[in-house]
């Protein structure tokens, strides 16, 4: 399930730094969560720079390359793997694409697994006894 979209500017990277980019992310999200790699899906989305606006301009005027990134959770990953996914997918796009951090945005949604389909049906049946363990991870002593 976990997802990822990177928004950049079209023409600013090359297809190997494109790769280099969702590779990352794919192996970025199987380390932090421990998910298997099939599961994983990353995507860019590329924008032109006159559709694009950062700093309160259009990116095609001022030259501010300022990509953002969501990504989606199932609801139950820990606050400290979603701020790391945070932390490293603005470290990927730093180091890959030479980009500024402080241009970087990015944004965490969190699913709930009956709202989650994989092949159809819902992952809170599917993936019940994964849902079911990380919520008793999380779920603080009484």
């Amino acid at each position: 399930m976990p997802i990822v979209n990177f928004h950049v500017l079209e023409g600013m990277s090359t297809p190997e730094q494109d790769e280099r980019l969702l590779i990352g992310a794919c192996q970025l999200y199987a380390e932090v969560l421990k998910a298997p790699m099939e599961r994983i899906r990353a995507f860019i989305t590329p924008h032109r720079p006159g559709q694009f606006a950062a700093a309160g301009g259009l990116c095609a005027h001022n030259g501010l390359h300022a990509p953002y990134f969501e990504f989606i959770v199932l609801e139950g990953r820990s606050l400290e793997d979603r701020h790391c996914l945070m932390r490293r997918f603005t470290d990927l796009l730093v180091d890959t694409l030479g980009v500024r951090r402080d241009l970087v945005r990015g944004s965490c949604r969190r699913v709930a697994p009956e709202d989650w389909s994989i092949a159809g049906e819902p992952a809170s049946v599917v993936r019940k006894d994964e849902v079911a363990a990380r919520a008793a991870q999380n779920t603080p002593p009484s």
